[in-house]
């Protein structure tokens, strides 16, 4: 009879059934050797079993097939690798956890209550159905009111346009001499601006005349008297500031709530005076540019105002009541992230669009896919947490209120100085290293808790499963060409909301932020790719093309002459900047590669860039080169935009 047909037992005289003790491979890593004089012979084995009063069994006899074929592996390495894996498994029995509330019998009278009242199933859904009108009649009511732009008297309903907005487009976007952009003055703007436009950087170098800016507020001018005495008539910006933010500049809309007003459009300045008024700190212009605007005071305006706020309490309110009163999750999930996507969508981090009907047909189609994802993440992490949870105050501080922080990241979270997750952003915005390290070490912290728990419940070396394979998809991301890696938030609640499937209080309340981080997400920029190409992710910034190549000009009294040599392939010509307004392009074949520039006032400075075209397409232009009086400051290497 071999070893594994072996029933019996040297302590309980052979119980029929039980394994023998040599059969506990995967307990012992191999035999010590007898030392000299010991009262054993032969061979020992180190095991309690032979401390216990068990046989003591040579190696050959303990090891199984299914570990002796890592005999080549040293024994202690065995042995802590078997006490990890043992590790992992967590406690025998696994320690599910549950929430017990604090003072039951008041975090769940409201649930009582429906059950005393309503008792019958057919009762509580129609109270349900009840509730939902009443939030959806409330809602539509507020957001319709919010939506009339009114009237302005003499200008007629103002037209409501996004926080960057401008009257000019970058670069040579505005065609030759700005024609495409016309016209440049004696035009007026009835608009309405939303909430919140303080918010809204660059996020990309943009020049003006010598200087860049980046990640700040793009207002160019402002006053045009002392700063104390100035009105809005006073203040002049130019045409390719944001409208909305120098608004708020001037006092005439305020950031919090939106509003109205009339931009003028007042022509050919220069100038532009830099002043810091209402938080925004405008930038200075010391040339002409062809369009300016200022706005129109005195007027009569019937302008609603960004009704987010007042929005914001009644559908607070509302989920705050539901979160009491129910236990069931389905209920509980499901309407919650309906509410709070909608909300975000439509209120209070809304996409950029034209007016309501758009904006609407926007979020519905992002809505539907976003159901689907949700039921995913109910199926495989609110479910688990919320079933049999009968601390409903403590859910609704925890749970809702993490997926209220989440889903208005826009406020929130707009303190971390990391506008998008890409490496050149890391680079060149300021603290976005440190504030990226604090990021990831507190959720490493976090994910140690989690661990904890996952352990204790005996699912830690599935999720260990999971979560390595999250990695190497991520490893496979980065090395795929030509294709970049882009982690949004939308994805990155997905890839840590299964870590929060134990029904913990610090469970709750990450798995609230999560699911809010993830409705922010879509509903605000919808399903971007997970893999981008360099050109989405650049947007509208440096290309790194080609740069001309300008020799030292010829000057004159009023006049300067350029000359560059013939571009290189692809490109066919060279577009000339002269204070950020394309004032001349030169193909090839159109006569010598030069051209003279004059100037009507000789005490202005002139500000020059130079790109290289491929039709009417450009490249990255040279920095600025700044001719004032009769010197010439030769530009500075590198790109511009």
């Amino acid at each position: 009879m071999g070893p594994e047909e072996y029933s019996g037992d040297a302590e309980n005289g052979g119980a029929h059934g039980e394994r023998p003790s040599w059969e506990s491979e995967d307990q012992y890593d191999g035999p010590e050797a007898s030392t000299p004089g010991s009262s054993e012979m032969g061979i020992r084995s180190g095991s309690p079993e032979a401390e216990n009063g068990q046989l003591a069994l040579p190696v050959w006899l303990r090891e199984s097939s299914k570990s002796f074929h890592w005999r080549c592996v040293p024994v202690p390495i065995r042995h802590a690798a078997r006490a990890v894996v043992a590790w992992s498994k967590g406690p025998d029995p696994p320690q599910i956890q549950k929430i017990t509330p604090f003072f039951p019998f008041i975090q769940e009278a409201p649930t009582k209550f429906i059950d005393q009242h309503f008792p019958k199933r057919r009762y509580k859904t129609g109270l349900l159905v009840f509730f939902y009108f009443c939030w959806l009649l409330t809602f539509s009511l507020v957001l319709n009111h919010s939506a009339q732009a009114g009237n302005i008297k003499g200008y007629g309903k103002p037209q409501p346009i996004w926080c960057g907005a401008s009257f000019w487009d970058a670069g040579n976007s505005c065609g030759l001499n700005g024609n495409r952009c016309r016209p440049f003055d004696n035009a007026t703007l009835a608009f309405r601006c939303p909430a919140n436009c303080r918010q809204t950087k660059v996020l990309n170098p943009h020049a003006v005349g010598d200087q860049e800016f980046n990640y700040q507020h793009f207002v160019i001018g402002g006053p045009t008297a002392a700063e104390e005495n100035s009105t809005i008539p006073d203040t002049v910006y130019r045409g390719d500031s944001f409208i909305c933010q120098a608004a708020i500049h001037s006092g005439l809309v305020g950031n919090d709530k939106g509003g109205c007003g009339v931009a003028l459009l007042a022509g050919e300045q220069s100038n532009f005076i830099s002043t810091r008024r209402h938080r925004i700190t405008s930038i200075g212009f010391d040339a002409s540019f062809p369009k300016s605007f200022t706005f129109v005071s005195g007027l009569s305006t019937q302008c609603v105002r960004d009704l987010r706020w007042p929005l914001l309490a009644v559908t607070c309110g509302f989920t705050t009541i539901l979160s009491l009163c129910t236990t069931s999750p389905p209920v509980f999930f499901t309407s919650i992230f309906t509410m709070l996507f909608f909300h975000v969508g439509l209120v209070s981090d809304p996409p950029n669009h034209s007016d309501y009907a758009s904006l609407t047909s926007i979020i519905i189609g992002r809505f539907l896919p976003a159901a689907f994802c949700a039921f995913v993440i109910y199926k495989f992490c609110v479910k688990p947490q919320q079933t049999s949870l009968t601390a409903n105050i403590e859910r609704t501080i925890l749970w809702l209120g993490g997926a209220w922080v989440g889903s208005l990241n826009n406020y929130t979270f707009d303190f971390i100085p990391i506008q998008r997750l890409t490496p050149h952003d890391l680079q060149v915005q300021a603290g976005a290293k440190l504030a990226l390290v604090s990021v990831v070490l507190l959720i490493f912290s976090i994910a140690c808790g989690q661990v904890y728990y996952l352990r204790l419940e005996g699912r830690f070396p599935r999720y260990l499963a999971i979560y390595s394979t999250f990695v190497v998809g991520l490893l496979l991301c980065v090395v795929l060409p030509p294709l970049h890696l882009r982690i949004h938030h939308y994805i990155l609640a997905l890839l840590l909301l299964p870590g929060t499937r134990p029904q913990t209080r610090p469970g709750m309340l990450y798995q609230g932020i999560l699911v809010g981080l993830f409705i922010n997400g879509t509903a605000r920029w919808g399903f971007d790719s997970l893999m981008q190409t360099a050109a989405s992710l650049r947007g509208d910034g440096q290309l790194d093309s080609l740069l001309p190549n300008i020799t030292a000009p010829i000057l004159g009294s009023q006049n300067i002459t350029f000359s560059w040599s013939k571009p290189p392939w692809p490109y066919d010509g060279v577009s000339v900047l002269v204070n950020d307004v394309e004032r001349h392009r030169w193909y090839y074949g159109e006569g010598a590669p030069e051209h003279t520039f004059y100037r009507h006032d000789l005490l202005e400075k002139e500000y020059f860039r130079f790109g290289y075209m491929m039709g009417s397409d450009t490249g990255d232009y040279t920095r600025a080169g700044v001719w004032e009086g009769d010197v010439w400051k030769h530009m500075k290497p590198g790109p511009s935009r």
